[in-house]
């Protein structure tokens, strides 16, 4: 019997094993067989996680997180959480080897996924132009031209996020409606720097080794080109609820609802930390320390008893 079972291992997870394994929780990590170290693992250049002023890697991040945890005793195994029981005293995790683990208290720290186009040339040139974080990753097309895909808040407010730093954006959507609040639609059509492009679908991105352009399909079926050097695509994001979303009360955007501040979930012994929590901010630093709540939390329920 374990005392704590985390399962995933991007910031939330990490932090959260640093902290429970500096507790002498002895947790273990299922730090999943092809996603170990969540999208950070993705990333280029982390320019904005603090302790780090000249930036760091994405990969270098989590690695160090990850020896970090180790260091204190965390215990890591790299396979998927395929199934969970989490109700009554004592949580079943079965592996994608057919293990089953069973654990006094659980945290779920799953993370989330960014929506993708579906393009051909997506995952090769994410990281090189195609970005889903313009406060990840705006910073380094200062005095570039940039698009973003999307027409709601999140689209808005990453195109008026870029021209602090782009001197062109494109704002991209395949309708002429948008989904984005009057509020945020009406800042950014103020906003001298972007470029409305409406009626559009993306069918493809240009470039062999970074992004230089955008080729459109337009509604009267017209082709189109934007020569661009960055792309950013803000469709909106889920988190992965899918081992959990049966078991575990959900909030209304899909997220695992907790108690206030808290990591608590409905189910005594399960908590849940980072961008499965977080709808709205979606950073690093804000899943490290929902991960930091989620262990000592875990820690407080494993130490009073409680069932």
């Amino acid at each position: 019997m374990r005392d704590l079972v985390i399962i995933g291992s991007g910031p939330a997870g990490y932090t959260a094993a640093i902290y429970a394994a500096r507790a002498d929780l002895k947790p273990l990590v299922i730090a999943s067989s092809v996603e170990m170290g969540g999208d950070l693992m993705k990333t280029t250049d982390v320019d904005n996680y603090p302790g780090f002023p000249e930036g760091v890697m994405g990969p270098a991040l989590m690695m160090d997180m990850q020896a970090q945890a180790e260091r204190f005793g965390a215990e890591l195994v790299f396979d998927d959480a395929t199934a969970v029981e989490l109700d009554g005293p004592v949580k079943k995790i079965t592996l994608g080897n057919g293990e089953t683990i069973e654990s006094k208290a659980v945290v779920l720290s799953m993370g989330s996924q960014y929506r993708h186009l579906g393009l051909n040339d997506e995952k090769r040139l994410s990281g090189f132009g195609v970005s889903w974080c313009a406060t990840c990753d705006g910073a380094f097309f200062r005095n570039r031209t940039v698009a973003v895909v999307g027409g709601g808040d999140s689209a808005m407010e990453e195109a008026t996020f870029l021209t602090k730093f782009a001197d062109t954006v494109y704002l991209v959507h395949r309708s002429d409606q948008f989904r984005a609040s009057p509020a945020m639609l009406t800042r950014a059509k103020a906003d001298p720097k972007i470029q409305f492009v409406t009626s559009a679908s993306v069918t493809g991105i240009i470039g062999a080794d970074s992004v230089s352009g955008l080729s459109l399909t337009m509604s009267d079926g017209s082709p189109k080109t934007l020569d661009i050097d960055g792309l950013f695509i803000a469709i909106g994001s889920d988190p992965r609820t899918s081992l959990i979303e049966k078991q575990v009360t959900l909030t209304e955007t899909g997220n695992v609802a907790v108690d206030g501040r808290s990591s608590r979930t409905n189910i005594a012994g399960v908590f849940a930390a980072g961008d499965l929590i977080d709808p709205t901010y979606r950073q690093a630093v804000v899943a490290a320390g929902s991960g930091a709540v989620a262990a000592m939390d875990a820690q407080h329920f494993i130490e009073s008893g409680a069932n």
